[in-house]
Order: C-alpha cells, then sequence, then structure tokens
C-alpha cells in the first residue's frame, strides 16, 4: 500500500510554488484554502488596454484528473470581453479537451486567458462592447470585487490597493465637489453684489448708477449736463467754421467781381 498524494492535488501544489517563485505578470492566483481544485485569480488590466485600472476576478475549477484534463474557466467581475459566471470556451479550458496539452501549468492557463482577453476574437463565453464600455466596467470593478468576501478573504493585499483607489477616487471628488460649490458661491456673490450696488445707484425713476452710488448718473444729474456741455461746444465751433468759410467764399467772389470791372 502506498501513500502517494493524488497527481492533480500534487501537481497544483508544484504550480502555486511556482507561481509564487515567479508571478505571471498582471495575474494574481490563489487556491481554497479548503479544496486546492478550485482556484481564483485577479488580472490587473495592463496599462495599454481599455482594462487599465480595473481588477477582474475569475475561477478555475480542476478536475481530480487534472493535469490530464483541463479546468474550467470563468469570469465573475464585468469586463465587457467575458460573461461573467458562464463556462469560457478557450484551447485552455474544458471546452477543447482535444487541444490541451498536459505539461501546461496553472500560469500557462492564466497567461493564455490574459491573452485572449485582450484580444477581441468572439467565442462562446464572450460578449462584444464598446471600448467606453470597458473603461466603465473598470472603474466599476473597485466596488464590484469588494463586496465579495472571498475575494476579500484570499487577495488582501489587492484589497489593500483598492481601498487606496477609492480613497484617492474620493478625495478627488470632493476636491471637485468643493470647487464647484466655490464657483457657485462666488458667481452667487458676484451677481449678489451687482444687484446691491447697482440698486444703492439707482435714481429716483428708476434708472441705474453704473459708476456707484456716490458717482455722476450718465443719463441724468450732473454726467448729463457735462455730456451735453461738450456737444453743444462741438456743435458751436462746427457752425462758427461754417460761418467763417461762406464769408470767405463772399470775400473772395466780391473781389474778383471788382477786378473783372
Amino acid at each position: 500500500m502506498t501513500n502517494q498524494k493524488p497527481t492533480a492535488t500534487s501537481r497544483l501544489k508544484q504550480d502555486y510554488m511556482r507561481l509564487k517563485r515567479d508571478p505571471v505578470p498582471y495575474i494574481t492566483a490563489e487556491p481554497l484554502p479548503s479544496n486546492i481544485l478550485e482556484w481564483h485569480y485577479v488580472i490587473h488590466g495592463p496599462e495599454d488596454s481599455p482594462y487599465h485600472g480595473g481588477y477582474y476576478h475569475g475561477t478555475l475549477l480542476f478536475t481530480k484528473e487534472f493535469p490530464f484534463k483541463p479546468p474550467s474557466i470563468y469570469m465573475i467581475t464585468p469586463n465587457g470581453r467575458f460573461k461573467t459566471n458562464k463556462r469560457l470556451c478557450l484551447s485552455i479550458s474544458d471546452f477543447h479537451p482535444d487541444t490541451w496539452n498536459p505539461a501546461w501549468s496553472v500560469a500557462t492557463i492564466l497567461t493564455g486567458l490574459l491573452s485572449f482577453m485582450l484580444e477581441t476574437t468572439p467565442t462562446l463565453g464572450s460578449c462584444e462592447s464598446t471600448t467606453y464600455e470597458k473603461r466603465r466596467y473598470a472603474r466599476q470593478s473597485l466596488d464590484f470585487n469588494m463586496k465579495n468576501e472571498v475575494f476579500q478573504e484570499l487577495f488582501p493585499e489587492v484589497c489593500e490597493e483598492i481601498k487606496e483607489r477609492l480613497a484617492k477616487i474620493e478625495e478627488h471628488r470632493k476636491a471637485n465637489a468643493a470647487a464647484t460649490n466655490n464657483n457657485t458661491t462666488a458667481t452667487a456673490g458676484a451677481t449678489a453684489n451687482g444687484t446691491a450696488a447697482a440698486a444703492a445707484g439707482a435714481s429716483p425713476d428708476g434708472l441705474l448708477d453704473v459708476d456707484g452710488a456716490d458717482g455722476p448718473n450718465p443719463v441724468t444729474g450732473a454726467g448729463a449736463d457735462e455730456s451735453n456741455n461738450i456737444w453743444h461746444s462741438l456743435y458751436t465751433n462746427l457752425i462758427v467754421l461754417i460761418g467763417f468759410v461762406i464769408f470767405a467764399l463772399i470775400v473772395h467772389y466780391v473781389i474778383k467781381s471788382m477786378n473783372i470791372e
């Protein structure tokens, strides 16, 4: 009688040690403490993709026949690329046991999943969405994952990252709200001050004094008289000038007539 451990358990433990030693870029993975056949992963959206800033939680469900049979692959977090809680049809999943290679590890599976996520090739379990929608899902993934107890239990470090990001987002939101309120208050204050000043400088007949309560009114009062005086002087000078020109013409005509005679 032998004490040899089941092949799947032994192989998955080896894969786990390899992942800890050589992590897959943009991916974190942990098996359930109570069941090594159920793995949970988190894909961190790459910088040059519409998933940037998002955290995408999913599961790999292995059978006892692993590594001779591929796992089922699911995505839990809404993402715009894969349907949630649906088996994904990939060459590395149980939809295609004919293309499965027993040499492939958990790291290989997760790398292939990320690669396929960044593509647009349709498959069973995939969905279509715009770049805008994918970015919106990326923002929403923060709150979504924090509501999942298994996610919080398995990925405490990722949760700390998300909490810090949510705190920064909240600070930014409050700062924007405060700036908006200040602008609104300043605008309202300027409007109120302008109205009060206009009211203070209003003449009895309802005309506003735009220069203030103590300044001249541009329409009535001293200001109006000064303006009228200027125009009167201009008219007077113009009349004098015209009269002088006419007088000169008459003199010139008289002298010319006398010379002719």
